[in-house]
């Protein structure tokens, strides 16, 4: 499965990427729930940036999803802040 994760804002600051390919020796994630928990699992900068502590949104293909939003093969999967406005 080649999946491709983006980062945005101030996810994209405290990792210091912005984007990166599914990480080697991750399994590979069924949902977006899962993804990020396994990012999380790789220890920091990821488990401060994406922890469950923090709200965040996410994307797949550039639709906004939930956490349970299913992951295919060649999928983009964006995280990101919620972003305010006014």
């Amino acid at each position: 499965m080649a999946l491709t994760v983006r980062y945005f804002a101030s996810v994209r600051e405290a990792i210091g990427l912005a984007t990166e390919s599914w990480p080697d020796g991750l399994p590979i994630p069924v949902t977006v729930n899962e993804a990020r928990s396994l990012l999380i699992s790789r220890g920091e900068p990821w488990a401060s940036a994406l922890g469950a502590d923090r709200v965040l949104r996410a994307a797949v293909n550039q639709e906004m999803v939930d956490a349970s939003a299913a992951l295919a093969s060649n999928d983009e999967l964006a995280f990101f802040p919620p972003v305010t406005g006014g």
